[in-house]
Order: C-alpha cells, then sequence, then structure tokens
C-alpha cells in the first residue's frame, strides 16, 4: 500500500490550494478514504471522508463549504479541493485508507499547507 501526496505549499488568506492523494499497491475502487490534518501541537483532525464509491459520508465543521473531497477511481487519487483558506487551516495534511483517518495503519507522509499573509 502506498499513498503519496501532494499539492500543498504557502498561500495568502482567502487563496485556494487543491491537495492529491495517488494510491497503489490495492483496489482503490474498494476503499473509503479520509483526509487528515494536524497542526503543530495540536491533534489529528478528521476533516473530510469518502466510501468507496466516492460518496462523502463527512466534512468536518471547520471546513464545511470551504473543503470538498472527491475520489477519481480511473485515477487512483484521492482530491481535496480547499477554498477561502484561513490562517488556521495550516496544517500537515494527509491522506488515509480509512473511513476515520486517525489512527490509521495506511496513511501517506503529508503535505504542508501553510496560510499566511
Amino acid at each position: 500500500v502506498q499513498l503519496v501526496e501532494s499539492g500543498g505549499g504557502m498561500v495568502q488568506p482567502g487563496g485556494s490550494l487543491r491537495l492529491s492523494c495517488v494510491a497503489s499497491g490495492f483496489p482503490f475502487e474498494n476503499y473509503a478514504m479520509t483526509w487528515v490534518r494536524q497542526a503543530q501541537g495540536k491533534e489529528p483532525e478528521r476533516v473530510s471522508s469518502v466510501i468507496a464509491s466516492g460518496q462523502i459520508i463527512y466534512v468536518a465543521d471547520s471546513v464545511k463549504g470551504r473543503f470538498t473531497i472527491s475520489k477519481d477511481i480511473a485515477k487512483n487519487t484521492l482530491y481535496l479541493q480547499m477554498d477561502n483558506l484561513k490562517f488556521e487551516d495550516t496544517a500537515l495534511y494527509y491522506c488515509a485508507r480509512s473511513i476515520i483517518g486517525i489512527g490509521a495503519p495506511f496513511r501517506g507522509p503529508g503535505t504542508h499547507v501553510t496560510v499566511s499573509s
């Protein structure tokens, strides 16, 4: 199982980023996936989850209306579209092969997102 994230970077408040998570080594179409973030010095936070079909089943209140998760089965890729970014969105973002995400045995190394003016 391999999960590799990309797309992070530094952005000003109000800006947008799209994160990608390329999956390999398992049948991507059969698994739920989750984006998790962890800010420095804080506990991990489940951001958003999709079930195997790609149906969204969870969006954290803190990102509702701003972030959108999607799953492209043909490309074996999970996305997180992040709009109207805020300072408090600064964190390491990683994808996990899990319906919950936090504590998942299979996760990627993550990509850093920094929101700064």
